[in-house]
């Protein structure tokens, strides 16, 4: 089984905001997979079914993103989930954006959510799928940035990004971590002719 969770805010007022795609990259898979992420368990809402033909608790903490580690601890020893096989999804302001990246350990990267997951499992070994959400233009204020609700263009392009990233996510659960790294794991643009990955 994989506990598959999506870092996000709850409230109306951050639901289209680019802090909060991992809440709908687990709905994007919820959807895919008809799993109903409604249940109240351990500050969150969860959703039980399959993911690409493997068990999965889909799960969107409702502690708001700093203090995710505590909802995904609990569930994790609910569920009896090592922490190998959590995946947490979450966006990164430090990735440019509409890139991916998809790693099975490491640090926190200055994220506070993932801080939080760190701290509450005492590990790093967990996976993890960094969205890059880095605006393409120079912003002051990074945490009034992260948390602005989207125009219509925006919600295009990361309904795009959204779609992509719970691509990642089932191939990980159902092909191998790696497999999912060498697939999905790019740059937001394609390097020119010649240019190294």
């Amino acid at each position: 089984m994989w506990l598959i969770v999506g870092l996000g805010n709850p409230g109306y007022e951050y639901a289209w905001t680019p802090h909060n795609l991992g809440f709908l990259v687990i709905d994007l898979l919820a959807g895919r997979a008809a799993i109903r992420v409604e249940r109240p368990e351990a500050k969150s809402y969860v959703g039980k079914g399959r993911v690409a033909h493997e068990d999965v608790v889909l799960v969107k903490p409702q502690t708001y993103v700093n203090l995710s580690g505590m909802a995904v601890a609990d569930l994790a020893e609910r569920c009896e989930v090592p922490p190998a096989r959590i995946l947490v999804v979450v966006d990164d302001v430090a990735l440019p954006w509409g890139s991916l990246r998809i790693r099975e350990r490491g640090s926190a990267g200055g994220h506070n959510g993932l801080k939080s997951v760190i701290a509450a499992l005492g590990t790093d070994e967990f996976v993890r799928l960094r969205i890059g959400i880095q605006p393409e233009y120079p912003v002051g204020d990074l945490a009034a940035y992260v948390l602005h609700r989207m125009g219509k263009a925006e919600r295009n392009a990361a309904a795009e990004l959204v779609s992509l990233a719970a691509d990642a996510v089932e191939c990980a659960v159902s092909e191998g971590v790696r497999r999912a790294m060498n697939r999905f794991n790019r740059k937001a643009q394609p390097p020119a002719d010649g240019e190294a990955l």
